[in-house]
């Protein structure tokens, strides 16, 4: 397995790909959830082309040396959003499923939650390795060899304030 790099121009891309595959599906979403902090590029992409309100979800499963190490999953105790409710058909959007374990706990989380009234949730990702245990709805690359997947932004994870 070797690792996939990604430029920026291809994450652009590959953004709009997603975008145009959820459009031609004839599904409408009422609200986009991103999901922090890999799906918060796409989530913001997403909800200015469908001109939709975005709600965020914190989570955080990585750790270790350059957060390539697997933990245990931590999820948000609330999903920050303008509106009071997150209802209606909502997207819910990642980079990437590896594992597939947050949108598999998110999707069993968000009913239980207080402010939800969601009518239908389906899930977005660029990239969908084939050892998950979820198939998103929708996604752009199906990756068999499961690699690491290094994108545009994550130079910034090596850098501090000190270096600039």
């Amino acid at each position: 397995m070797t690792d996939l790099f990604v430029s920026q121009s291809e994450y652009d891309l590959k953004v709009e790909q997603l975008a145009r595959s959820i459009y031609r599906s004839g599904w409408r979403m009422t609200q986009i959830l991103c999901v922090a902090k890999g799906g918060l590029r796409v989530g913001d992409v997403l909800s200015r082309i469908f001109d939709l309100p975005l709600a965020v979800v914190c989570t955080r499963a990585y750790h270790g040396v350059n957060r390539q190490e697997r933990g245990q999953l931590e999820i948000a105790r609330y999903v920050t959003m303008v509106d009071d409710h997150l209802e209606g058909n909502v997207l819910l959007v990642d980079d990437l499923v590896d594992s597939g374990e947050t949108l598999r706990q998110l999707l069993l989380w968000l009913p239980q939650q207080p402010y939800c009234a969601i009518a239908e949730v389906r899930t977005a990702v660029l990239w969908c390795k084939s050892c998950s245990v979820i198939r998103p709805d929708y996604y752009v690359e199906y990756l068999p060899d499961n690699p690491w997947i290094h994108q545009p932004f994550e130079r910034y994870e090596q850098l501090s304030p000190q270096s600039l």
